[in-house]
């Protein structure tokens, strides 16, 4: 079985405005609702679990009517972190389930079909897999005031996506401010992860830039359509 876990908790403080960037519209269709949609279209079986904080859930269920919105998923409740808010998404899958469990960031809606399939098939096998991209840009190091060779560095993206009875043990862990998304969980919990190449458009919005490129991603594909679709990650 496979599932993957949305995670959408943003408050939108550095969109600057009072909505947050999950629920924000990019081509007249909100963010969430993209990300929900492009995971769906991966799959008809995979089940959906989405994790909003419970303040937004009225606000969400608002936008699905205004919307039509029609997509199947399970809701829980975000945590006081993003490891708290993976954690109750994780309660929603049995404790005795098998296969492969995904987490990804709901403001991230131009991921790749064909990113999607490569972390869970990889995975099969690997147990734990994050798609990455190159750093394309130089990197000075602060501290000492140095370039740094950008080869030794990538860009990590979502979704991550684990054996479900690894990711569930990992998370039983105490946690620490060391745990920035769920790699570095299930590294703490001491199993390696596997890398495997992401897709440029998988951006994350979180802030007004963010949005202008989310917007032209979405009018390069709505003016220039291709059967290509499923490789730009583009909706």
């Amino acid at each position: 079985m496979e599932y993957v876990i949305i995670v959408a908790g943003g408050k939108g403080l550095r969109m600057g405005g009072e909505v947050p960037k999950q629920f924000l519209p990019v081509g007249g269709v909100p963010v969430l609702m993209r990300t929900l949609r492009r995971f769906r279209e991966y799959s008809e079986t995979l089940r959906i679990i989405l994790v909003l904080p419970r303040e937004q859930q009225d606000y969400w269920q608002e936008l699905c009517r205004e919307y039509h919105f029609e997509v199947d998923y399970e809701l829980a409740d975000g945590g006081q972190t993003r490891f708290h808010s993976v954690q109750n998404g994780l309660r929603l899958i049995d404790d005795k389930a098998e296969g492969l469990v995904g987490v990804h960031d709901g403001v991230r809606p131009f991921v790749s079909v064909d990113v999607i399939r490569r972390c869970y098939t990889e995975a099969r096998q690997q147990k734990a897999v994050i798609p990455v991209t190159p750093v394309v840009e130089t990197l000075r190091h602060k501290p000492t005031q140095q370039n740094v060779l950008r080869s030794d560095y990538c860009l990590v993206q979502t979704p991550q996506v684990f054996d479900i009875q690894l990711l569930k043990a990992a998370n039983c862990q105490p946690y620490t401010e060391a745990f920035t998304d769920d790699a570095s969980v299930v590294e703490a919990y001491g199993h390696q992860v596997t890398m495997v190449d992401g897709n440029r458009e998988n951006i994350k919005i979180t802030t007004p830039f963010d949005l202008l490129v989310a917007s032209a991603l979405t009018s390069r594909q709505q003016d220039n359509k291709t059967p290509r679709q499923e490789d730009t990650g583009v909706l």
